[in-house]
């Protein structure tokens, strides 16, 4: 009898105490069909003449279905295992308040407190000692002039620091959100990538972001209010890139960056001191990116479904799509991203090289890694296997690209899932790298300017000198954020925006990546943050509008939209307080 009861208490209770557990306590195993609600339910022992106390491992909530008194009866040992699981249940209540007590980083990373709080101070010790030893810092120059570019390195550092809290997010977070990265990986993965991208391709980009909206003839023989301009929007810029970050808000270093310089040469420089065709391109990319992200996205996602799920061996369709599709991604961008030659013919036949390799590593690790999957579900088809003049055949004839379509199960799904964590990983890896050797810019051009204008005493629109050092401080800064705080807006674009899985996670990235790179060969106005975040909306509209959190798409749009007027004011009141500063320096 008290069995009985004991149980049907407990499925009443489970119910009752779901809509109370916190959001971080809950497991979500996301498929296409479903999403499941796991917790764990652990029953002590029961025994005669005594109650037990059901406990949710998952929640700090504790419901007696008995009164104390009822324990007044019982034996000795009863009595002492009352009080163990007293005292077991208090301590798991502290080991939890514990885990809510941890930084962010730690319970990103699963580490303990003191390792998140140790690996912050080596990273900002390296930071403040690393500057020391440059050659960039002017060595050989007056200590005043040494002192000067100490500070224009650290505040390139900190724009770099803030890039990586922030933009690193375009390559990895759709992987961490579909589960085909941990944020550890992840986040080492992108280090390696990122910094490698910042140091062999940063110098390409560099010098756009002085020549390319400051005119400047306009700050000719104003070198300190010019050195002043630039400190302070790569201070204005980091700023906000820091409250964004912390919010969780993947928002454009471009237009942080091109907002603070924009600012600055308004009001020091007048209406003339603006390239006004390049602000125009970057408020018009607030329309262009996203709707172009998520229109390709949308149409990714249903050719997936239509070709891949509806396909009468999913997991075989997708296994050999895969080589196809990594053969044309690696052509295209070796062809367009990364010219190997400057002879056209040759440069094609380079480019469909490194497809044919790409294409071939792919087909190999796909066999490798889910051979004996596909052998399962190969012999499984054959048994299974009916004529073509079954009614499901009939039907899969006729279905349209926008149909609703259900997804694979069991080991089809696990193949399909597996080929396209693969590919995901990949095009995350294309991105990162590529990334860390454009948005380097952001922060380095500036930086590579200032240090410039006080070192080698050069005007306004001369020629600038990317020393190798700066390239690599600018590429540890990158590092150095995403270690830190990249966890959050990994965490907005992964998880918030709609559910992801890796099929999901791959459109959006494929998506985004096409995009951005066709539309840079035209010289279309596109920001790579805004082009995911809508790539990323996209898919989810794929699956019902229902599908896509609108709250945080409200909060992300916002973000946008003051990006560049804050960017702007902070620039202003930066370059106000530096000018008097350097007064009494200069």
């Amino acid at each position: 009898m008290t069995s009985s009861c004991l149980l049907s208490a407990t499925r009443n209770t489970a119910a009752a105490t779901a809509s109370y557990l916190p959001k971080h306590h809950y497991n979500y195993l996301n498929k296409d069909n479903r999403d499941c609600l796991l917790f764990k339910l652990q029953l002590p022992p029961l025994k005669s003449g005594s109650h037990s106390i059901l406990r949710l491992r998952t929640s700090r909530f504790n419901y007696p279905l008995a009164s104390l008194s009822s324990f007044a009866d019982a034996g000795g040992q009863e009595h002492e295992e009352v009080i163990a699981n007293h005292q077991q249940i208090k301590a798991d209540d502290e080991e939890a308040a514990k885990m809510d007590e941890l930084s962010g980083m730690a319970k990103a990373f699963h580490i303990s407190s003191r390792t998140a709080v140790a690996i912050s101070v080596c990273i900002a010790c390296a930071a403040l000692i690393f500057p020391l030893f440059m050659q960039s810092l002017g060595q050989g120059m007056p200590l005043k002039t040494k002192v000067l570019s100490y500070m224009t390195l650290l505040c390139g550092f900190y724009m770099a620091w803030n890039i990586g809290a922030n933009d690193v997010a375009n390559a990895m977070g759709t992987s961490v959100g579909s589960g085909a990265l941990t944020i550890r990986q992840a986040v080492v993965t992108a280090a390696v990538l990122e910094f490698s991208g910042a140091l062999l391709m940063g110098t390409h980009v560099t010098s756009t972001m002085q020549k390319g909206i400051l005119v400047a003839n306009v700050f000719q023989g104003k070198d300190t209010l010019l050195f002043a301009g630039l400190l302070s929007s790569l201070a204005a810029a980091g700023t906000w890139l820091q409250v964004a970050s912390y919010y969780g808000w993947p928002v454009s270093t471009t237009h942080c960056i091109v907002g603070s310089m924009v600012g600055f040469g308004l009001v020091y420089g007048g209406a003339n001191a603006v390239f006004w065709s390049s602000l125009a391109k970057v408020a018009s990319s607030w329309i262009f990116s996203p709707v172009l992200g998520a229109a390709m996205s949308f149409l990714v996602y249903k050719c997936i479904r239509r070709f891949v799920y509806s396909a009468e061996n999913p997991g075989q369709a997708a296994a050999a799509s895969a080589p196809i599709a990594v053969f044309m991604g690696v052509t295209a961008i070796s062809f367009a991203a990364f010219p190997l030659s400057k002879t056209l013919p040759l440069a094609i036949v380079q480019a469909l090289a490194c497809g044919a390799v790409g294409a071939v590593i792919v087909y190999r690790v796909i066999n490798i890694q889910l051979g004996h999957l596909l052998a399962k579900s190969n012999s499984s088809m054959t048994t299974q296997h009916k004529d073509d003049h079954h009614p499901d055949h009939q039907e899969q004839k006729n279905i349209g690209l926008l149909s609703d379509i259900a997804g694979p199960k069991g080991t089809q799904l696990e193949i399909v899932y597996g080929v396209f964590g693969y590919m995901q990983v990949l095009s995350a890896c294309f991105m990162s790298f590529a990334h860390g050797g454009n948005d380097v810019s952001n922060a380095i051009g500036p930086l590579a300017a200032a240090l410039s204008l006080l070192q080698g005493g050069a005007s306004a629109g001369a020629a600038i000198h990317i020393p190798t050092d700066v390239l690599a401080w600018g590429g540890f800064g990158i590092v150095a954020g995403l270690t830190m705080w990249g966890y959050r807006v990994i965490s907005t674009i992964g998880k918030k925006i709609t559910e992801l899985t890796p099929t999901r996670g791959f459109a959006a990235e494929f998506a985004a990546a096409s995009v951005v790179l066709f539309a840079s060969k035209l010289g279309l106005p596109i920001s790579a943050t805004h082009t995911l975040v809508g790539a990323v909306m996209g898919v989810g509209f794929a699956r019902g509008l229902n599908s896509v959190r609108a709250e945080t798409v409200k909060e992300i749009v916002t973000s946008w939209a003051v990006t560049i007027p804050v960017g702007g004011m902070l620039a202003v009141l930066y370059t106000a307080i530096l000018t008097k500063g350097l007064s009494f320096v200069l």
